[in-house]
């Protein structure tokens, strides 16, 4: 059973119903005339995408001063016109709605897929050359066959469980265990001592090989957000206009008054942003406690990408990528498919490592990372172009990358949140079965406008 169909038909146990979404929404009452969306990003695009086909007027509001959200494509000045990701990068193979998407707006989706190296006690494993134990290699290979037999009231009990916690009960050696924390701390944003045991257990179960980083949009994801925008129309994505306040005192009416003085009223309304802006806006009447509650209880992960532009791709293979024991963590081939002798690797960090890289000196940042490619590439400094930062523990409008499900948080956090409010619905990745992908950002948009419109 997939998350979805489980929090649809699943119980807490002695607690509260995990209700399906469109049971949370007010009665159908018919189609709106008019919507207004608040956020820019996948869910709030594929939401307006959705809403204007079914002949509904939409306006969306967005605080930055582009479309796309923390789907953030980036020309580096040293790349000659290669393109990477500071922000979400990877379409999976089963991201049905994505897929579908790119090929409807005829996006070229490439393969983005790495075979990974290991640089750990300052030793380089090249790929093919290190393992797992037989014991951890056993159950990575029967984990969804395991998974799918273990019972609803276990897998509630999973997520009251960390992930790190519920692989040393199950007697795995402390390299197995330090490996899974380098590699799946990647997928979650913080260490996997802090993540939900059901949440990692249920993404492993579910995903692809690769855990979906599988493909990557052809001129950088952010294309899609174009495609989108144009769909919608240019004159309907209102940029620059940061909500101060949301009034619902009229009983079919949403009023939505933004910083630049504007105002804005509408039927219904779907506020796509990350909770850390939504607990900025003013709500009149104000939001129900239990929903206060669960916003303030959910953490987003500290990821921060640290960019290096080279004049030569040392690292050889298209396909490179390496998980490391040091600060600097991550480290792919962020322009792979791209033409040119220039490369640039990406450095990924989570968490308190993030939290390092981006409070040093930019000096001391880039010895960090270079001197963690030194065991596996010697002194590549000479090779160095360009430096480049974006760590999005601190960024303006979401204070995190996304949506960080820790222990006991799954079962009652999301369901609250999901509950419409009113005149006003919620979307985001946040409140999707897949937490920092492009297709969960879509696909809670869409379920948000279908329950507004009936389409």
């Amino acid at each position: 059973m997939k998350r979805r169909e489980f929090l649809q038909k699943g119980t807490l146990v002695g607690s509260t119903l995990l209700l399906n979404t469109k049971s949370l929404a007010n009665p159908f009452m018919g189609k709106p005339k008019s919507v207004i969306i608040i956020g820019a990003g996948f869910s709030g695009l594929a939401a307006a995408k959705k809403l204007k086909e079914a002949g509904v007027s939409v306006t969306i509001l967005e605080s930055r001063n582009r479309i796309g959200g923390r789907v953030f494509s980036h020309k580096p000045e040293m790349g000659n016109g290669q393109v990477i990701e500071f922000g979400a990068e990877w379409v999976g193979n089963s991201h049905e709605r994505i897929i579908q998407l790119c090929k409807d707006f005829g996006l070229e989706l490439q393969n983005n897929q790495f075979e990974t190296d290991l640089l750990l006690n300052e030793s380089h494993f090249k790929q093919g050359q290190w393992s797992f134990s037989p014991e951890m290699e056993a159950f990575w290979k029967e984990k969804t066959a395991l998974w799918e037999k273990i019972s609803k009231a276990q897998k509630q009990k999973l997520d009251r469980m960390d992930w790190w916690r519920f692989l040393s009960m199950k007697g795995f050696s402390d390299r197995d265990i330090q490996l899974r924390e380098l590699i799946d701390s990647t997928d979650f944003g913080e260490s996997i001592r802090h993540t939900s045991a059901y949440a990692a257990y249920a993404e492993y179960a579910e995903s692809s090989e690769k855990n979906e980083m599988d493909l990557k949009i052809k001129g950088g994801n952010a294309t899609l957000a174009g495609k989108l925008a144009e769909v919608i129309g240019q004159d309907n994505i209102l940029l620059n206009h940061t909500v101060l306040s949301i009034n619902q005192v009229a009983k079919n009416e949403v009023t939505v008054n933004c910083e630049n003085g504007k105002t804005f009223s509408a039927e219904k309304l779907i506020c796509t942003v990350p909770t850390f802006s939504l607990l900025k806006i003013n709500w009149n009447p104000v939001l129900p406690q239990i929903t206060l509650d669960a916003l303030h209880e959910l953490q987003y992960a500290r990821i921060g990408k640290f960019p290096i532009v080279f004049s030569q791709r040392f690292w050889e293979r298209e396909d490179f990528d390496m998980v490391t024991d040091t600060p600097a963590h991550y480290f792919y081939n962020g322009t792979k498919n791209q033409a040119g002798t220039n490369g640039v690797l990406m450095c990924y960090a989570i968490g308190e490592k993030a939290d390092t890289l981006a409070s040093v000196s930019k000096k001391q940042r880039s010895e960090i990372i270079l001197n963690a490619l030194k065991p596996a590439f010697g002194d590549v400094k000479k090779y160095v172009k360009e430096e480049l930062m974006y760590y999005w523990g601190q960024d303006k409008y979401s204070a995190g990358a996304y949506a960080f499900y820790g222990k006991d948080k799954w079962f009652d956090v999301m369901p609250t949140l999901k509950k419409p409010f009113k005149n006003v619905h919620f979307a985001g990745e946040h409140l999707a079965d897949w937490q920092g992908f492009m297709e969960g950002a879509i696909n809670s948009g869409e379920d948000a406008a279908q329950e507004i419109s009936g389409y």
